[in-house]
């Protein structure tokens, strides 16, 4: 699971961003977390590398953090890709082949380029025009979005239909906007969908 991240065209920018934040005291607590674990149960085994300054992110820096995880990942393995960590693993598995047979890949509200309404999309994660090698990397392949999402709006998720002919998309009514939700109990329903397809095919 690649969790998300922010960029910024200039340390000035960067600056001025941590300056200006928003902070709080208050545990955030996300679908990530507990809720992933527990309603996955014991035989999956879940994987959060804590990628390289997350607030100012690069991608070379996580692609080689990334790429340092690759000898203890087995086959079968799903990706998940959160906002920026969405973005990254379409890059990523747009560019290269990756080494180890991938069930399925959910890329939550990724954006597809920088024309986001707060933030800018730099850093090196700019995507290629060709996303083929997407799809024959991870043949399950699912984008999210949410409707009311403030942050990468669902007109992301038509840019990505142009570009890939036989991915999944679900459009959500609401996710608390970035999906900052605590529980995500559809995630969950697919992938225990996608495991047991993929038993039944052994």
């Amino acid at each position: 699971m690649i969790h998300g991240g922010t960029t910024f065209k200039s340390k000035k920018d960067y600056l001025h961003f941590l300056k200006t934040r928003k902070v709080s005291i208050e545990e955030k607590i996300s679908w990530t977390d507990e809720f992933l674990k527990k309603n996955l149960g014991k035989k999956f085994e879940i994987i959060k590398p804590k990628m390289p300054l997350k607030e100012n992110a690069k991608y070379e820096e996580w692609k080689i953090y990334f790429e340092r995880f690759f000898p203890q990942l087995r086959n079968n393995i799903i990706l998940i890709g959160g906002s920026l960590g969405g973005i990254f693993l379409a890059k990523y598995l747009s560019e290269n082949k990756f080494p180890k047979k991938i069930l399925s890949t959910y890329l939550i509200c990724p954006p597809y380029d920088n024309s986001l309404p707060g933030e800018d999309l730099v850093g090196g994660f700019n995507l290629k025009t060709d996303l083929s090698l997407l799809e024959k990397n991870s043949k399950n392949l699912y984008l999210m979005f949410s409707k009311d999402d403030d942050v990468v709006p669902p007109a992301h998720a038509e840019k990505f239909k142009k570009k890939l002919k036989n991915a999944n998309f679900i459009i959500f009514e609401s996710k608390n906007g970035h999906f900052k939700i605590s529980e995500f109990p559809e995630i969950v329903k697919m992938i225990k969908v996608d495991v047991k397809k993929s038993r039944a095919f052994c």
